[in-house]
């Protein structure tokens, strides 16, 4: 005959296990939930902007160009008679560094904007017909003795195109066509500084730029096709490896 009080005393163990074990899970649970939410940001401060697997954090503002994930990239895809497109964080930030990998289709040209916004084109300073203002790092294809890459546009700033002063327009080869080119673009204060695939190609100061731009998103761009080159495409740029520090 089973004891009443071993009855008893067996229930209590087996609810205490039960709630035990659920404990557990449950704080497995919120530990892994923890992790995922916080996966993107190392101890040292780097975040990642691109998870590999989607575009969360990122949304177009303008241009019609096809942006999509291709084994573990972002790919921007041209599109005809579509003005200069962009993918940008929906995060802005001010003082930070920021490095990516890009490889570019040699036809076309592209660029990383920083501390930028969707143009409005009522607003003193601003150029007509440009749809995103900020300051640009230009990628650009190597021509046989030259590349662009690594200058600095005022896109849709209207205080005469480039930022890099023409005087600093220093012939270079760092850029690899088609193959991938890393980027670091450290921006503090007013003064930008960019380096390709190691070299250092830009050190800017640019007070009215800053002015004009003293933070935003982060935008990657598809340019516009040109005419000499319709019907040829369509080009693609593709990126990854992309995180940023703020500083």
């Amino acid at each position: 005959m089973i004891d009443k009080r071993n009855i008893a005393l067996l229930i209590c163990f087996v609810a205490l296990t039960y709630v035990t074990i659920n404990l557990v899970i449950k704080t497995q649970f919120s530990d892994s939930e923890l992790n995922q939410n916080s996966s993107n940001i190392n101890q040292d401060g780097w975040k990642h902007l691109f998870n590999g697997h989607n575009l969360s954090g990122w949304q177009q503002v303008t241009g019609n160009a096809i942006y999509t994930v291709e084994q573990g990239t972002i790919v921007g895809k041209s599109v005809e008679d579509s003005p200069n497109s962009f993918l940008a964080t929906t995060q802005s930030y001010a003082d930070f560094e920021l490095q990516l990998e890009v490889k570019l289709d040699e036809k076309l040209n592209s660029g990383i904007q920083i501390r930028s916004y969707v143009n409005n084109p009522t607003s003193p300073g601003m150029r007509a017909g440009m749809p995103v203002s900020g300051p640009q790092i230009e990628i650009y294809t190597a021509g046989a003795q030259e590349s662009y890459s690594g200058f600095i546009y005022g896109e849709g700033l209207n205080i005469g195109g480039w930022l890099t002063p023409k005087e600093k327009h220093i012939k270079h080869k760092y850029y690899k066509n088609g193959e991938w080119n890393h980027y670091k673009i450290i921006a503090k204060g007013a003064t930008i500084q960019t380096w390709l695939n190691g070299q250092k190609v830009s050190d800017l100061t640019h007070v009215q730029a800053y002015e004009m731009s003293p933070n935003g998103f982060i935008a990657l761009q598809v340019h516009s096709i040109p005419k000499k080159l319709k019907g040829q495409g369509p080009f693609k740029v593709q990126w990854k490896n992309i995180k940023i520090k703020e500083i």
